[in-house]
């Protein structure tokens, strides 16, 4: 007598899910490009014109109808260049994020006039829109990667400070309570009670900046953003190499995806005990 484990079958059945619905996705968007439904038709690049844009700017190519000129991906950096500089860029932020918001947001949930003092200000930059500002950080910091990160951060340290200010509040006061009475500090309360059961909402918190920094690196790499993903991503557009600029925008994504998917690795192994009982 034998059965099978769900999550056995369920593995299987969720990728095969996952290709039949890109294969969709894929004759989908062959369809409509082939349909000519934009005029111009480069406004509408199949699969293949956006793949070929991917290897183009993956490769050394001639340009100018020509062999004699060469030249080395796009704007002289192949693609994964362009991506890599990015990523610096945003791990820069993210650091940034974490040095500040958690110790902040320990803070923040631990003293409470400090909450209610600095709160309303960790809102307002929560909901202000990275272009509202890219100006005055530009205008500060230069055209250099100084302001990209510092707009990167500023994107990162809300959700990840209001994630430690919502995972000290969900630490109960009989863990407290019992570290107290074994004569525990007040350090020792936060490095060794604290902090830990607060680990699983700074991790959420940091994927949900992660998140924000991605959709923030385009803004960030709209002045002098060469190399950067999201800088080709939007000089690809305005230069109407829409298949280049959909390539970037593709990769962005899934690079998105991927560090996700790293950190909730990092998450369950950090902290197992997350979603049991």
């Amino acid at each position: 007598m034998s059965s099978s484990h769900p999550d056995v079958v369920r593995g299987p059945r969720r990728w095969l899910g996952l290709l039949a619905s890109l294969v969709v996705l894929l004759v989908a968007w062959s369809v409509v490009a082939a349909a000519d439904l934009v005029e111009p038709h480069y406004l509408t690049p199949s699969p293949l014109e956006v793949w070929d844009a991917f290897v183009r700017a993956n490769s050394y190519h001639p340009v100018g109808g020509g062999v004699d000129r060469v030249v080395r991906g796009e704007e002289h950096y192949f693609l994964w260049e362009h991506l890599v500089v990015s990523l610096r860029r945003i791990g820069l932020g993210l650091v940034l994020g974490v040095v500040v918001g958690v110790p902040l947001g320990l803070l923040m949930g631990t003293v409470r006039w400090v909450g209610d003092l600095v709160g309303p200000y960790v809102d307002f930059l929560r909901s202000l829109p990275p272009l509202a500002y890219i100006g005055f950080l530009v205008a500060w910091f230069g055209i250099y990667d100084t302001s990209k990160v510092w707009l990167l951060f500023l994107a990162a340290f809300p959700p990840i400070t209001l994630a430690t200010i919502n995972g000290v509040r969900g630490v109960k006061q009989d863990q407290l309570n019992a570290a107290r009475s074994l004569g525990a500090s007040g350090l020792q309360l936060t490095t060794q009670v604290v902090l830990p059961a607060t680990l699983p909402d700074i991790l959420s918190g940091l994927r949900v900046a992660v998140g924000f920094a991605w959709t923030t690196v385009v803004a960030a790499e709209l002045v002098n953003g060469l190399p950067g993903i999201g800088g080709l991503a939007y000089l690809s557009g305005t230069q109407n190499k829409i298949a280049l600029s959909v390539a970037c925008i593709l990769v962005i994504g899934l690079t998105a995806i991927a560090l996700d998917a790293v950190i909730r690795s990092i998450e369950k192994l950090v902290v197992p005990w997350r979603g049991k009982a």
